[in-house]
């Protein structure tokens, strides 16, 4: 129960931080394109390479702050720091295969699945 607590808590501060961040983008670039969004997606993905880099290298952490930081405010922040993970991951591993097969599947298949609810919501609602 205390693990859900620190990711929700994490989360509330991650979420509150891409809502600024990507406003704080609206505000600067305007609207036109999706800068707020590309803008947190890259800055949590520097963080989470920071973060991992130090739980490997330097810093002996509990699992309750890994979940914090990482699960909770960088989830909240950006899921695509953890899709970054995930991807260099596999590549570490050797997979270049199977990282170029998750970019593709992840990107064809959720983009897809959003068409294809939000098709299906407006001929409901027709």
């Amino acid at each position: 129960m205390m693990q859900i607590l620190f990711v929700a808590a994490g989360g509330a501060i991650g979420s509150v931080g891409r809502y600024v961040v990507v406003g704080a983008f609206e505000r600067w670039l305007g609207v036109g394109f999706p800068y707020g969004t590309l803008a947190v997606n890259v800055i949590g993905s520097a963080v989470l390479g920071l973060l991992v880099g130090l739980f490997i290298t330097l810093f002996d952490t509990t699992p309750e702050l890994r979940l914090f930081l990482v699960v909770g405010i960088l989830g909240g922040f950006t899921t695509f720091s953890a899709f970054s993970l995930d991807i260099i991951t596999l590549l570490e591993k050797g997979e270049a295969v199977h990282a170029i097969l998750y970019v593709a599947l992840s990107i064809v298949l959720s983009a897809g699945a959003l068409y294809l609810v939000l098709r299906l919501v407006r001929w409901i609602a027709a």
